[in-house]
């Protein structure tokens, strides 16, 4: 590889101008610092690096200003500021996929000859396009009190607490020194009132230093993070004590553990399929891992909650709090909740299950890691 690249070249490679590049050297946000044989100044590989973190945030939205405080924060490596960037395209990836169900939602109502609001209107394009996603966590995302007393257990004697992909509260601690980190606006808005205070970051890159906290814990979080394995390193790095509630993925067939993604939804695996496994997770945090089942009755709404009552799915709030249905998208969400309740009608699925009737907690791959 060259040792430098030409103002010209380097504007080919990236699809700007040359004007935007001197721009960019006039405010000092990216200067050449190389030389060619002849004297001209040119691109070092660091200058390249830099300039793709620059075109990268821009690409983004990010003003001039937001980016040369981004890009010259010393803290920051190259790592890091790609896992940044992932984790935000992934939210942009989330907003899109809302954005596309919430589309054909309204379109499916105009076909039907429903009349649709102003107000779903502007939620579903508006600056309420996240509530498709994390509007209904208050109403049926909330602690369970039997998971809440694993979580309690495994945090010990713990006095300062750091809760990693906050979410809007749900199993913090109230007899603690509660830190979160949370980094949607949307989530960090439906925080109750009294909750902890809560910083906008990524699991990826904690604005802490090293030992800061007794305990490090995240709850049904690691799933939706850029990058799993830094996060959870991170978390590592700024606690003496790790705790993740999270999925296991080992076992084989896991898939068939829920009749859900079994008999309805087969497109859950591809969701999970970049996913660690639980012993590589295990292992970045040195921890041990323990089975959480899922109580027949659980308050907290996630996604494997209602397995022994199955019409739950059936409704749309319930589903909407659940981020499974945004990921696979809405074609195969109406066909999971339309075979769903045929089999639900014609008593197929009670056939199919009738054995939970008497179970009072299943295991659904549940675990919790405790380092």
């Amino acid at each position: 590889m060259d040792d430098h690249w030409t103002v010209g070249r380097v504007a080919e490679l990236a699809d700007v101008s040359v004007r935007t590049l001197h721009h960019y050297d006039d405010i000092g946000l990216v200067r050449p610092s190389a030389r060619t044989a002849a004297g001209y100044r040119a691109y070092s590989a660091g200058d390249i690096e830099r300039l793709r973190e620059v075109l990268a945030y821009r690409r983004l939205g990010f003003g001039l200003r937001e980016v040369a405080e981004l890009v010259g924060d010393p803290a920051t490596d190259a790592a890091a500021h790609l896992r940044r960037l992932r984790g935000l395209l992934l939210e942009r990836r989330d907003r899109a996929d809302a954005m596309l169900a919430a589309i054909d939602r309204e379109l499916e109502a105009r076909a039907k000859g429903r009349k649709v609001t102003p107000e779903e209107q502007l939620e579903m394009v508006g600056a309420r396009l996240y509530d498709v996603i994390g509007g209904a966590y208050p109403a049926t995302r909330r602690s369970d009190p039997r998971i809440a007393a694993r979580i309690r257990g495994a945090l010990g004697d713990a006095r300062t607490v750091l809760n990693v992909g906050a979410g809007t509260g749900s199993y913090e601690p109230t007899d603690r020194e509660v830190t979160a980190v949370e980094p949607s606006a949307v989530m960090r808005g439906q925080r109750p009132a009294g909750s902890a205070p809560c910083v906008a970051a990524a699991a990826e890159s904690l604005p802490f230093e090293d030992g800061s906290f007794d305990v490090a814990m995240a709850v049904s979080t690691v799933h939706h993070w850029g990058d799993p394995m830094a996060g959870l390193r991170e978390m590592r790095r700024v606690a003496r004590r790790v705790v993740v509630l999270t999925f296991d993925t080992d076992e084989p067939g896991w898939q068939d553990r829920f009749w859900l993604t079994r008999d309805y939804l087969p497109e859950f695996a591809g969701i999970l399929a970049q996913f660690p496994s639980l012993a590589a997770m295990a292992d970045a945090i040195g921890a041990r891992a323990e089975p959480v089942p899922v109580p027949w009755d659980c308050a907290d709404g996630l996604f494997e909650a209602y397995w022994r009552r199955p019409e739950a799915y059936l409704e749309e709030r319930v589903r909407r709090a659940m981020s499974v249905w945004t990921r696979v998208g809405p074609q195969a969400e109406r066909r999971a909740v339309r075979s769903l309740g045929d089999d639900l009608a014609s008593g197929r699925w009670a056939e199919r299950n009738g054995d939970l009737a008497d179970l009072d907690a299943a295991d659904l791959g549940l675990r919790l890691l405790m380092a």
